[in-house]
């Protein structure tokens, strides 16, 4: 099944206390040379059956009004994952839309 995966940070002028944090941490644990942290949410979307036009509508609505706070976040990221058994379905199809009807006996080449 696909997964979409939504990315949300922080917005870029608002003070992030979680990121102060974990970069204060970092610091007091000899990680030095790290200048700042920003700590946003991941979120992973199971969808059944292919990712459309709609279905991207959808989830783009979906994170801007629902996964989001757009007063403090910003949605900075959707992507659209398939898993390997449905890009091997892809790849498989291709290769048979893309048949010229020519198969060659075995050892030839031309």
């Amino acid at each position: 099944m696909p997964t979409i995966v939504v990315e949300v940070m922080p917005k870029a002028e608002l003070l992030d206390p979680q990121g102060k944090a974990v970069a204060g941490a970092l610091a007091r644990t000899g990680h030095g040379s790290i200048s700042g942290v920003r700590v946003g949410k991941r979120f992973e979307l199971t969808v059944d059956g292919p990712i459309d036009d709609d279905v991207k509508a959808e989830v783009a609505a979906l994170a801007e009004n629902v996964l989001s706070n757009s007063v403090i976040e910003d949605v900075v990221g959707i992507h659209y994952e398939q898993s390997n058994v449905e890009l091997a379905e892809e790849a498989v199809g291709a290769a048979s839309a893309h048949h010229d009807g020519y198969d060659a006996p075995a050892g030839e080449t031309h």
